[in-house]
């Protein structure tokens, strides 16, 4: 069957969240051959809108509605078309069609219908900040600066492992796991000494929870991330703060884009670590400005000193 655009835009919130079909397919706990025949347009319409939700795919050019079964139903309604109307345009049953708008059936017969009754059907863009308007399908392709990498080495000395990198990125990295290369760092094992990784933010708490696991799991003795400022979760709280060591930056990294030219955050950024030395803390901050948090390790919530 030809690509519908909503299989494109599935496998695009896929890749923009930096997970792998694998990867999901562990999320959502199914075979990960279950992920590349629904992105294939095989598969049925529970499973689809489980994907979905897990990715933050949210359709629009459809009708109103909190699920995909109520913006089908309205969108048909709207257009004031009738199941028989829609059946004879489709070539779907009337029954098939009910279906579909109670939340069953197959994507093949969902995506024979959206072609007929909402053709311009397509991935509502997330709520968050942009780094340009240009660049909201590539929005997670956001490079750390050679300069400030200069500051990782000299603190927390040579990097073995850089578990989400990327062909264009200049971190240096004994060993460097790719996902355009077929390696995915939310599934491989990670290993060395010092790991660093500069996040997908689009997918930043899964990226934490990885790197929390592997370093509890022992098998890294290091994690340095350089993340967003973002501690709403209650995960953040209960478990990651009260074994990391947090610091705060001083004013906006530029970073690189896939061009390489260099456009600084619209959002403040911290460096979390994991298992890193007072020594290696302490070099740190005399290079790059900013202060570390005080961790009290029977306190779910760090209070700040300078």
């Amino acid at each position: 069957m030809m690509d519908h655009i909503l299989l494109t835009e599935l496998r695009a919130a896929r890749r923009s969240c930096g997970q792998s079909q694998a990867s999901l397919a562990a999320k959502l706990g199914v075979k990960p051959q279950m992920i590349k025949r629904l992105e294939a347009g095989v598969g049925s319409v529970p499973m689809l809108v489980e994907a979905m939700a897990a990715l933050d795919f949210q359709l629009i050019g459809m009708g109103p509605g909190g699920t995909l079964s109520e913006q089908l139903r309205g969108c048909r309604q709207k257009k004031g078309l009738s199941l028989e109307t829609v059946a004879k345009r489709t070539g779907l049953s009337r029954a098939t069609i009910a279906s579909l708008e109670c939340g069953r059936g197959s994507v093949r017969s969902l995506l024979c219908l959206l072609t007929v009754i909402a053709p311009k059907a397509g991935r509502r863009a997330p709520e968050r900040a942009y780094w340009g308007a240009g660049d909201k399908f590539d929005r997670d392709s956001r490079f750390t600066p050679p300069d400030f990498m200069e500051h990782i080495y000299a603190a927390f000395g040579e990097i073995d492992l850089d578990p989400c990198a990327h062909l264009l990125s200049p971190v240096i990295a004994r060993r460097r796991i790719i996902l355009s290369e077929g390696g995915d760092g939310l599934v491989d094992d990670w290993s060395g000494r010092l790991a660093f990784m500069n996040p997908p933010f689009s997918a930043l708490l899964i990226w934490l929870k990885r790197a929390f696991a592997q370093w509890q799991a022992g098998n890294v003795q290091t994690v340095v991330c350089l993340v967003p400022v973002r501690s709403d979760s209650a995960w953040f709280h209960e478990t990651l703060s009260p074994v990391a060591d947090i610091y705060l930056l001083q004013g906006r990294v530029r970073f690189l884009d896939s061009e390489g030219k260099g456009q600084p955050t619209p959002f403040s950024l911290m460096l979390l670590t994991l298992g890193a030395s007072t020594e290696q803390r302490m070099r740190f901050a005399s290079l790059v400005p900013g202060f570390w948090m005080t961790r009290a390790p029977d306190v779910a919530v760090s209070s700040l000193t300078a």
